[in-house]
């Protein structure tokens, strides 16, 4: 009987981890584009305190262990993300977050691809997928547009892998491209690429 109770425990830190980190998310991106005053700093503390209590003891279910470990692994790309913004500010520098106010001249950005990434299983690739969101986040800060929640776009590939793998493919390839001054990002399936 104490199993249940633990288990549904750990669930439940498991669901407060998740809805915390979307609240993080939300108020640093409003942080960042002006709307509030300083960083979430108490939000920041409570998502850290549970990352830290499940990353020091063992969860027994195999579905909450994994579940964690994707969210802790979210966790640190937002974090450096977040530092990263915040080390910027302080420089004065425009960071991963630097919202252009009014642009000089409005030139057009040219014609490119910049990061090519195959997929055949999303969540034993999550390295490749934060450097893949980190080039989209780019190309669209380039062209004067806010980043994509990271969970969102999590869900887009995952999404299309699933579907273009099912028709019998391996990997799936996801380009990131600036064309015509617009961000580009499309997939497709890689039939029979050895």
């Amino acid at each position: 009987m104490a199993k249940t109770s633990h288990h549904s425990e750990v669930e439940r830190d498991l669901q407060k981890l998740e809805t915390g980190l979307k609240n993080l998310e939300a108020q640093y991106n409003m942080f960042f584009s002006g709307r509030l005053p300083k960083p979430p700093w108490e939000t920041r503390s409570a998502v850290e305190a549970l990352v830290k209590r499940y990353d020091r003891g063992f969860i027994q279910n195999y579905g909450d262990r994994f579940r964690f470990q994707t969210l802790q692994s979210r966790w640190a790309t937002l974090i450096e993300l977040w530092d990263k913004g915040l080390r910027a500010r302080e420089e004065g520098r425009p960071g991963p977050f630097a919202h252009h106010r009014a642009p000089e001249e409005p030139k057009k950005p040219e014609n490119r691809i910049l990061h090519v990434a195959a997929f055949s299983d999303v969540l034993r690739e999550q390295d490749k997928l934060h450097d893949l969101y980190e080039s989209l986040a780019e190309a669209r800060h380039e062209i004067g547009l806010d980043p994509v929640p990271f969970h969102k776009f999590a869900d887009l590939v995952k999404t299309q892998v699933k579907k273009l793998s099912e028709d019998g493919d391996a990997e799936v390839a996801f380009r990131v491209a600036i064309k015509d001054g617009k961000v580009s990002f499309t997939a497709r399936a890689m039939k029979g690429i050895e």
